[in-house]
């Protein structure tokens, strides 16, 4: 096939997934491709309620993006391992956090304002059950056409992958968590 024989979208459907480290970097390095390119991006995070690097660096650069980037944290921690969140955080607390963020997700993906909407962590709270897959197929549906729509997180359902453009699947080989060790700032978090 020639070069001249493929097209283009005007937007995709992008999953970052796995259990591999990477799939919030990789979120992040399309964030910064996106916005060199002038596009306007939305990052909504789900799950992370704990101060992490990106949360000060998607901060330190809002001056410079101004409304070309808009940033929402809504998460209340891990749900599955609720030993690594806050211990007053209940199950009703979760739910209702995870709602609001896949409203605000909802609104920025289906209203066309933005050429890249990420929705960092969704499919953890997926299949957490903090929101449900049918959910997710409505927001995938709702993409306005001129969005593209980045989902990351672990356990993306297998049986929405035609739902998606780009698929990546982040495979662990080695992670020095599995000896034991923490994470470590700065490349973790």
């Amino acid at each position: 096939m020639a070069f001249e024989d493929f097209k283009t979208k005007e937007s995709l459907v992008l999953v970052y997934t796995g259990e591999g480290k990477g799939k919030t970097s990789a979120a992040l390095g399309l964030m910064v491709r996106a916005l060199g390119n002038r596009w306007r991006v939305a990052f909504i995070q789900f799950i992370k309620y704990w101060g992490v690097g990106e949360h000060v660096f998607i901060r330190d650069i809002q001056s410079i993006y101004q409304n070309d980037l808009y940033f929402y944290k809504g998460g209340k921690g891990f749900y599955q391992a609720k030993e690594l969140s806050p211990k007053n955080i209940t199950d009703q607390d979760h739910l209702e956090a995870a709602h609001q963020t896949y409203l605000k997700a909802f609104e920025k993906v289906s209203q066309g304002k933005f050429d890249l909407v990420i929705c960092d962590e969704i499919n953890n709270a997926v299949h957490d059950g903090l929101i449900s897959k049918k959910e997710l197929i409505e927001l995938i549906d709702a993409k306005a056409p001129n969005t593209s729509l980045c989902l990351t997180g672990r356990n993306f359902p297998i049986d929405l992958l035609s739902k998606a453009d780009i698929v990546t699947d982040m495979t662990k080989l080695k992670h020095h968590f599995d000896d034991k060790y923490l994470a470590n700032k700065g490349i973790d978090f």
